[in-house]
């Protein structure tokens, strides 16, 4: 099989396809992706083009089978993803994909959907034809993020009442929507056919759609002059074989090696699984429930276990009795899926951290400009910035299950014990826009918890759905949350005081200071003993007499600035602050602590978040579970008025503020 005949993989062309036809690799032209005839096999690379992609992002080689296809072209298909894989380097992720099973990876690359079309061999050649006119053919159209269109007989016995059919009689086009189809399926069925018309008709012909037959008498007519007048009523469709969600929670990893002449396949753990369990000497299968068989090969595998890849895992599916249909995806070691990393309990990349450690800094350090984040959205996405926190602010505290104004002066003053409703006001371009933080603290109760997701439905309500609802737990706040508070946020143990209520204050407190500037800088209340100071940042030790500003030897200058601003919160006497340097502290300081104690001295970098792709999923419900169908490679196109979509930005899960909803999705 020659390979150096291929086109320029890293060109500007983000999507490649080639057909098997008569044993040989034939390109199919651009205008014909997403046409896929079922007595073919291909091959479809994608190499990321995005802004964000970068020379080690994975690229994603699949290999696709017909329903019809025969086992030559399947081995010749085979044999070219082996060989093309070799090329490409280890940063390539394998797919095996069946005919009307294919992953959410692949459906991602076709919008609006994929149409499977009848025949083969030389017809396969002409994908499709401008401007041709002479056709008569019958699509079922069914999916709900992915759609796709299979050609069926045409006949009025193809039809039910669940899916969606579209008639395509050349220069017109009649779609005739299920009466059970939702309005979403029909919706983007609608979007289906309109491609249709503008790739194969050159937007000439004419779209019809029957969404009641006794109402578009005139299309009837039609159909029934080509297919007949029907007979009886229309039967519900067959339900097609839907995943058990319970059964996707069972996740079995496996080591594959060579026994003499045979292949092993031994279990070694179940879910929850660790990242240590798999060796780059080694190569592993991980079934996640059978919906889909990994297969992990590590840098260091045997080549010959490695270049049997799919036949391993088609073996290990045909003995454990999955479909055959089921999916396959064959990673290398550092080129792993967010999918896979997600079935282990962390997942930490291999990278050295002090790679991109210049680059967090920068962004730590970064002056913010209004206009800039307004002008370049990329950079205000990077940030997680709407602008630098200079608008109007709010805050309530829940108390008593309703919202207790706090004082503008206590603003920032937040207690691990409550709950606070913060509500942000700003303009962009001339609008006034809102963001209201729903901020949780650790020791707050279900009940406030729960006061705290109504009291921001009603205010929601107030402002006719115009608020932007943020969860944000202690902790884990965003750098937009902290800019409001211009640098001064600190956290107290306990519950708060603004109502003459809650715990006393102890007479010894110790703060800890993390920070360089308004957008990164928070302090919170420590447990006041030695062992919970660290040598890279600040601590604010308040006791009866006199508040330390402890220095530690591996702080900055921006954060010594920061530490005097915050600790008028802390302490409002200026004459009973004392700065204290690391290894200089007076006795007392040692007796307010309980005494001296080992503590960290290491540098405490921020997390890494550079090499985390952010992963779009469609939310819905089934038989009472929340199912999520990632979409991959998304865009702004993918959201729409019929859905409900939820947004892990790993650092940020954005989801619909619906409080009985318990969602996690981060990798």
């Amino acid at each position: 099989m020659d390979i150096g005949s291929l086109p320029d993989i890293e060109s500007h062309r983000d999507l490649h396809i080639w057909i098997i036809e008569n044993l040989k690799l034939v390109p199919v032209p651009e205008g014909a992706y997403g046409n896929f005839f079922e007595e073919h096999c291909y091959v479809i690379l994608h190499v990321p083009q995005s802004l964000r992609a970068t020379q080690g992002t994975p690229k994603d080689l699949h290999y696709w089978i017909g329903k019809k296809a025969d086992a030559e072209a399947q081995g010749a298909a085979g044999t070219f993803v082996q060989h093309l894989q070799e090329t490409l380097g280890n940063a390539t992720v394998q797919h095996r994909e069946v005919q009307a099973h294919e992953s959410d990876c692949f459906c991602s690359y076709f919008r609006p959907g994929v149409i499977y079309r009848k025949g083969g061999l030389a017809s396969a050649l002409k994908h499709v034809e401008t401007n041709m006119y002479n056709i008569r053919r019958l699509l079922r159209i069914k999916g709900k993020k992915h759609v796709s269109a299979t050609e069926v007989q045409l006949s009025w016995e193809s039809f039910n009442k669940d899916d969606i059919f579209l008639l395509d009689l050349g220069k017109v086009m009649i779609q005739w929507n299920g009466p059970k189809s939702s309005i979403s399926e029909k919706a983007r069925a609608l979007a289906l056919t309109c491609s249709l018309q503008d790739r194969e008709r050159a937007g000439r012909a004419q779209i019809g759609v029957v969404e009641d037959e006794a109402k578009a008498s005139g299309l009837m007519e039609i159909m029934e002059t080509v297919l007949g007048r029907r007979l009886g009523s229309l039967y519900a469709a067959i339900p097609s074989r839907s995943i058990n969600q319970l059964q996707k929670a069972r996740v079995h990893l496996y080591h594959i090696y060579q026994k003499d002449k045979d292949l092993v396949i031994q279990e070694l753990a179940t879910r929850l699984l660790t990242q240590d369990l798999l060796h780059e000497e080694e190569c592993y299968i991980l079934d996640h429930g059978g919906c889909k068989i990994y297969l992990w090969q590590g840098r260091r595998s045997n080549h010959q276990e490695k270049t049997i890849s799919f036949s391993q895992a088609q073996g290990f599916i045909q003995a454990k009795g999955y479909p055959t249909y089921t999916n396959v995806e064959v990673l290398n070691q550092g080129a792993e899926s967010a999918a896979f990393k997600q079935l282990f309990r962390t997942w930490s990349e291999e990278q050295p951290r002090s790679k991109n450690l210049g680059l967090i800094r920068k962004l730590n350090q970064v002056k913010l400009d209004v206009v800039k984040l307004h002008s370049q959205p990329e950079l205000a996405a990077q940030l997680r910035m709407v602008d630098d926190g200079s608008g109007k602010v709010e805050v309530w505290c829940i108390q008593d299950l309703g919202r207790q104004p706090v004082d503008p002066k206590l603003h920032g003053q937040l207690c691990a014990g409550n709950c606070y409703l913060v509500l942000y006001t700003y303009q962009r371009m001339g609008h006034i826009q809102y963001i209201l933080y729903l901020w949780q603290g650790h020791q707050a109760t279900k009940q406030e918890i729960a006061a705290l997701n109504g009291n921001a439905e009603e205010l929601d309500l107030m402002y006719h759905g115009a608020l932007v609802q943020v969860h944000v737990t202690m902790g884990n706040e965003p750098p937009h949350f902290f800019a409001i508070f211009q640098g001064q946020m600190v956290v107290f143990q306990g519950s708060t005081q603004h109502s003459g209520k809650g715990q006393p204050a102890p007479a010894t407190r110790l703060f800890h200071v993390q920070g360089t500037d308004n957008y990164n800088s928070r302090t919170m209340e420590v447990p006041a003993r030695a062992s919970a100071l660290n040598s890279s940042d600040i601590f604010l030790l308040d006791t009866a007499s006199i508040c330390y500003i402890w220095f530690g030897k591996g702080c900055s200058g921006d954060q010594r600035e920061m530490a005097r601003r915050v600790v008028t919160v802390i302490s409002e006497n200026e004459e009973d602050k004392e700065t204290v340097l690391e290894g200089q502290e007076p006795p007392h300081f040692w007796e307010a602590l309980g005494g001296r104690a080992p503590y960290p001295s290491n540098k405490s970098l921020p997390e890494d978040v550079s090499g985390f792709q952010p992963r779009l999923f469609e939310c819905s419900s089934q038989h009472d579970h929340l199912v999520l169908m990632e979409v991959v490679f998304f865009s702004q196109e993918d959201l729409d008025k019929y859905d409900v979509m939820l947004l892990d930005a790993w650092q940020e899960v954005r989801r619909p503020p619906l409080a009985y909803w318990d969602v996690s999705v981060s990798v």
